[in-house]
């Protein structure tokens, strides 16, 4: 059955969405001669049964399906990925949140070819942190996440971690029309200097909002995946107090969300426990209230009648396992001032010179004011409506870039990252994980790792690394339209 926002394409219902549960699959493997695990799959369009009800949704999906099989790796141990092209366009895997080698990152250009339609591409690399992580492409990134091509990567510690059991959810958002097929307007300048593509459905692996079942009793590892091109999230569990124990893949003290939301930005993923504290039988939402007076309930947690039987009492919660990031020497790093700029109403006088403002003067007198200033902001910026430090990089990533930075292998750097926009951005950066210091000149109480970090307007976070992965980096917005319309930068680790 079709959400209620999917009846009407207005501005309001873009902000608005529905949701779903469904579990998510393993892909099939096999060990080759040389012992080294190895996993096919292919990019190719399929099906899918979005709306909870026939018309299905023609979608790109890895192995035809949405979200693709869920890859679960053992941490420490090589494997080796065959992709097989079979879309009628150029694609790439991007392996978001891994630490691994340049060559095996999945820009196109950048780090290697375009995997060409009827081709195929093999990744190769040992992941060396465990955590929750996701593929996706970096080709068309717009179009091809947009319609459906992402899957979880989930790297398994040595230990298995104490909890009843575990379940993941793989957020996605759609902008559907009335018959369920996926809009076009992919790209609209308006929606790329603004908050980018939002949509009217969301679904949970796949599918719309039904029930998660659980019980009475029993310890919860949930692992939350946000691949939604723009959407941000604001999960509050109805009666239920979640503890997060990984951002980004990455352990951190167990704590409770501030202001008892969990805030997922695109691209984002968090692993929380929850304790099921509720009554046997009844039903308690959770609640996505991220935009103002636009809240909807993703899901419910349905309770069996019947309680879980427990031997012992639940205790604290567990810290998971370190993962072996490389410690930052703050005391001998180098410090480098990363300034996101453009937008809609993020005071673009100030970045442009008198030629972009009169282009845009003229067309905001020809037509349309909104387009009018968006064409006249865009043509003057080259087709780019973000910058970082003055300069636009649009698209995914192609041969010869230059790096805005060039960073000392092996040294401690410190991005500052300032929000001059309108606008939110969670940045992420390509092969590190980072130490995120500060926000807005607080220090961070805790010892939080990320590889994305969620930027308000105007506001700035300071992050810290080791640069000890060389190579030519993405740093870039995830909210899609933003990077592929300007907000994205090449960092050099030499």
């Amino acid at each position: 059955m079709m959400t209620e926002y999917t009846s009407s394409m207005s501005r309001r219902s873009v902000l608005l969405a529905g949701a779903g549960v469904a579990l998510a699959a393993a892909t099939p493997w096999r060990a080759p001669a040389d012992g080294v695990r190895e996993i096919r799959l292919a990019a190719a369009p399929g099906r899918a049964l979005l709306v909870g009800s026939d018309p299905q949704t023609d979608v790109l999906g890895y192995d035809g399906k949405v979200p693709g099989p869920t890859l679960r790796l053992k941490q420490g141990q090589p494997v080796r990925i065959i992709v097989e092209n079979k879309l009628d366009q150029d694609t790439t895997v991007h392996w978001h949140g891994i630490r691994l080698p340049n060559a095996m990152d999945g820009v196109p250009g950048l780090t290697q070819p375009p995997i060409r339609p009827g081709e195929s591409f093999t990744y190769e690399f040992t992941p060396p942190d465990a955590g929750t992580f996701w593929y996706h492409p970096h080709a068309n990134s717009l179009q091809q996440l947009g319609r459906g091509l992402a899957g979880a990567l989930i790297v398994e510690a040595q230990e298995a971690y104490p909890a009843d059991r575990e379940i993941l959810w793989v957020i996605s958002d759609w902008r559907l029309r009335p018959d369920a097929q996926i809009a076009s307007g992919f790209g609209n300048p308006m929606e790329a200097g603004m908050s980018g593509r939002v949509g009217n459905a969301v679904t949970i692996n796949g599918a719309l909002p039904t029930v998660e079942s659980v019980q009475a009793g029993e310890r919860i590892r949930l692992r939350l995946v946000n691949s939604a091109l723009a959407r941000i999230m604001a999960l509050r569990f109805e009666d239920h107090r979640p503890v997060i124990v990984a951002i980004d893949g990455q352990p951190c003290d167990p704590h409770e969300p501030e202001g008892d939301h969990l805030l997922l930005g695109p691209a984002m993923r968090i692993d929380v426990v929850l304790d099921m504290v509720g009554e046997p039988g009844r039903r308690y939402r959770v609640v996505d209230d991220f935009y103002d007076d636009l809240a909807y309930t993703l899901v419910q947690l349905a309770y069996d009648e019947k309680p879980l039987e427990r031997r012992t009492p639940l205790g604290a919660v567990a810290r998971l396992s370190e993962n072996p990031i490389p410690e930052p020497d703050l005391a001998s790093s180098e410090r480098h001032e990363l300034a996101l700029q453009g937008g809609m109403m993020s005071g673009m006088g100030r970045m442009m010179g008198d030629g972009m403002m009169d282009r845009m003067m003229d067309g905001m007198m020809g037509g349309g004011m909104m387009d009018g200033m968006m064409d006249g902001m865009m043509g003057g910026m080259g087709g780019a409506a973000w910058s970082i430090n003055g300069t636009s990089m649009s698209g995914d990533g192609h041969a010869g870039m230059k790096p805005l930075l060039t960073l000392k292998r092996d040294r401690t750097h410190i991005l500052a990252l300032r929000n001059e926009t309108a606008w939110w951005h969670p940045m992420h950066l390509h092969g590190h994980s980072f130490l995120v210091l500060s926000r807005n000149g607080t220090r961070n109480p805790r010892r939080e790792w990320s590889d994305t970090v969620l930027i308000p307007p105007r506001k700035f976070v300071d992050v810290a690394f080791v640069a000890d992965n060389p190579g030519d980096w993405m740093l870039h917005c995830h909210v899609t339209d933003h990077q592929m319309s300007g907000l994205m930068t090449v960092l050099r680790v030499a």
